[in-house]
């Protein structure tokens, strides 16, 4: 037993031992990170041409947003003279419509090739340039007569997707 003398508050005590269980442990040494290029020359190769398909692929979607540009605004305003078709007279409507085309053509095609174009060559042309024959024989053909006077058989609807067909589909003329 312990003298009575001796206050357990006045015996030195010693600090506990804390023993840390992960102090003596080694990290795993980890391997090189994986590359995300890929190892071999093949596979390298087509990541190359992938990547030049892309931007290949963008800049000429971008070519073709930016060349077609007209087609829309072209687009655009037809849509506005369509919803303003049913309080104009069918010769104020034609004289609008071939204006439309006229100014889409010009803006399409070289000056010298379509500004002089009137009557019947100007019908044609329009047709060659859209593969039917819409123009010359179909609806469309009231529009050149229908500027100048009343029209005996003027089809509005008829005209107006005559318009907006070309339009859309008006592909250059191939030179030999």
């Amino acid at each position: 037993m312990a003298s009575p003398s001796a206050d357990p508050a006045t015996l030195p005590s010693a600090p506990p031992q804390v023993v840390d269980p992960v102090a003596g442990l080694v990290d795993i040494p980890l391997p090189p990170a994986v590359s995300l290029w890929p190892q071999t020359w093949p596979a390298r190769i087509l990541v190359v041409l992938v990547l030049l398909g892309l931007v290949t692929g963008t800049v000429r979607a971008l070519h073709h947003w930016r060349v077609n540009r007209y087609r829309r605004q072209a687009l655009a305003e037809l849509k506005g003279i369509e919803a303003r078709s049913a309080g104009l007279p069918a010769a104020d409507l034609a004289c609008a419509l071939a204006l439309l085309l006229r100014r889409t053509a010009l803006a399409a095609f070289p000056r010298d090739q379509v500004a002089a174009l009137t009557g019947a060559e100007w019908l044609s042309f329009l047709d060659r340039t859209d593969s039917g024959q819409v123009f010359s024989q179909g609806p469309g053909r009231t529009l050149e007569a229908a500027a100048y006077g009343p029209a005996a058989s003027a089809d509005p609807k008829g005209q107006i997707q005559a318009v907006r067909a070309w339009i859309r589909r008006h592909r250059r003329e191939r030179r030999p």
